[in-house]
């Protein structure tokens, strides 16, 4: 993002300075054309801002007045820059309405964007933040996603919100530096970040992305908004690069690393034209396939069905030491067994681990 940047509030034609000029050395617009080779008109015409100085002109100004072609050149360029920024405001100032449908003040909050006072800058900071020219672009953006993102009922309900987190995921992704993707060193790289599971968030995540770089998929965790019901995405940036996008939504680790694996699952399952949002309660084949490859390569499938109470119900120590002989976090296992509605929801949960963004209070 662009910080400090100049932009003035009026900016004067270089027609203004050209005739200070002239009148400071007693020169006049006649005498001038003349030893330019200029048309009285033309010289008349830049002076009043009606026409540009272009780089032939300046050449001839520099000869003739000593003053160089590119001050010339830059007196016009930053007069035109000002023009054509007046005419943006002027359009833009219709469309401020358009602001009103993102989480402005969050996104401020979480360092996303920056706050500004005028509308009409909060404007252009939000275009900055999309990569595009116009909230035109933005709808056209959106209509496309939205045809990806077809069986999402939230992506429907809340495009903006959701829009703002998947373009953040974006942004963060252009900074992994990725191998071209290769689907054998994913699937070793998957074997290796499994055990990460017992690890700390401090651990892990670093882990995770450098090995996810390597075969090919940038890895991001981003920040939830408020009224976003994702916990995660998965799309492709380019053929070579694809993209795993984690919230903490739920802000325990079997949801985290199930949907990690998840994500894994349609990236090696499913092709590369399809774009996954995850949300509760969602139903397809794509998504049913990928949870059973999140489920199976978690707790292997032949290893979970011999796992039973030695009594009439699981004890956490049971979880625990089921978890330590496939190698990989307690909670994760009461979070399986939850879902398969082996032990009650309610049961076990403090052996999941809680997870929380270190910049939130």
């Amino acid at each position: 993002m662009i910080k400090n940047q100049y932009n003035p509030d009026f900016v004067t034609p270089p027609g203004e300075t050209l005739l200070e000029t002239l009148e400071f050395i007693g020169m006049s617009q006649a005498e001038f054309a003349e030893r330019t080779g200029r048309p009285k008109k033309t010289i008349n015409e830049i002076i009043r801002g009606k026409a540009a100085i272009t780089p032939e002109t300046a050449l001839q100004f520099e000869k003739v007045l000593g003053v160089t072609a590119s001050f010339w050149i830059n007196r016009e360029q930053n007069y035109q820059e000002w023009l054509a920024r007046e005419q943006e405001r002027s359009s833009f100032g219709k469309l401020l309405s358009w602001i009103d449908q993102f989480p402005v003040r969050e996104m401020t909050d979480l360092g996303w964007i920056d706050k500004h006072d005028e509308p009409i800058d909060q404007l252009n900071e939000l275009l900055r933040f999309f990569g595009i020219a116009s909230p035109h672009q933005w709808d056209a953006v959106t209509n496309d996603l939205s045809l990806a993102f077809r069986r999402s009922p939230a992506y429907k309900a809340e495009p903006a919100i959701i829009s703002a987190w998947l373009r953040k995921g974006e942004v963060e992704a252009q900074g992994i530096d990725c191998k071209p993707f290769d689907a054998d060193k994913f699937r070793k790289m998957l074997d290796e970040i499994r055990p990460l599971t017992n690890e700390s968030p401090e651990v892990f995540v670093t882990r995770i992305v450098e090995l996810c770089a390597k075969a090919g998929v940038a890895v991001v965790f981003v920040h939830e908004l408020r009224k976003l019901r994702t916990n995660g995405a998965t799309r492709w940036l380019n053929p070579n690069k694809a993209l795993i996008q984690l919230s903490l939504l739920y802000k325990t680790d079997d949801h985290l690393w199930f949907t990690f694996f998840h994500e894994a699952g349609h990236i090696l399952l499913h092709g590369k034209r399809d774009i996954f949002l995850e949300e509760d309660n969602q139903t397809s084949d794509k998504e049913d396939e990928a949870n059973r490859f999140a489920a199976d390569w978690l707790i292997p499938a032949s290893v979970y069905k011999e796992f039973h109470p030695r009594g009439s119900h699981f004890s956490k120590a049971e979880i625990i030491e089921f978890a330590r002989s496939i190698g990989i976090a307690p909670g994760i296992v009461v979070g399986r067994l939850q879902h398969d509605g082996q032990i009650p929801m309610q049961n076990c949960n403090d052996l999941k681990r809680k997870l929380r963004w270190t910049n939130d209070d």
